[in-house]
């Protein structure tokens, strides 16, 4: 049986490929049940970004965060592209959110226009016919037309577009600080608490 809490989480081909990683990581730690997709161009990156060498299957690259988060198994299940029949392919088995993190301005745009070509671009079609909430982390710089005119159309569907766009005000002593900060208003806008970001006004007296 599929638990109602689970999130659906991509990762794509666009750079910041460790801001995906990391909520995951903060997604399974916090014992939120994922349902993950890493496009073929998301493995490329996170190969040239990080030091980790994803194994090449959907069990096996489950397996590999299972292990390296130390989470219980049942938390986690990854799914190919082409695997069509997914619980979140139909508006009966959709999770209450989800996330494209980092998101590529070409999946945004196929996310804007309804083209449901795998089942990355199917999830977050039915995501946004069934009234739940899709975040989109948009990594890119600068943007164009397009671009803008592709954010405004998934924000008048009731997306949430959240760029990646850190803020310095916590004063980062760390890469991972600063990717702590997308992050921590990803899983915010998730409703999921978590202690990566301080509370603007709190605590300074």
């Amino acid at each position: 049986m599929r638990h109602k809490r689970a999130i659906t989480l991509a990762l794509t081909g666009a750079s910041g490929a460790q801001y995906g990683l990391r909520l995951l990581e903060c997604l399974l730690r916090g014992g939120t049940p994922v349902d993950l997709m890493i496009s073929q161009p998301a493995q490329v990156v996170i190969g040239m970004e990080t030091d980790w060498s994803l194994p090449g299957r959907a069990a096996e690259i489950g397996r590999f965060f299972t292990e390296r988060f130390d989470v219980a198994p049942g938390l986690l299940a990854v799914w190919g592209e082409r695997q069509w029949t997914a619980p979140f392919a139909s508006g009966s088995g959709v999770n209450r959110a989800m996330v494209i993190c980092p998101c590529t301005t070409g999946t945004l745009a196929t996310v804007a226009t309804g083209q449901s070509r795998n089942l990355l671009e199917r999830a977050a079609d039915v995501t946004l016919k069934e009234r739940r909430r899709l975040i989109v982390v948009v990594r890119e710089t600068p943007l164009s037309e397009i671009h803008l005119q592709h954010m405004l159309t998934l924000t008048r569907m009731g997306a949430v577009v959240l760029p990646a766009n850190p803020g310095f005000y916590h004063r980062p002593a760390s890469v991972e600080a600063v990717i702590d900060f997308v992050v921590a208003r990803t899983l915010d806008h998730l409703d999921i608490e978590h202690d990566l970001l301080p509370v603007w006004g709190v605590g300074d007296g």
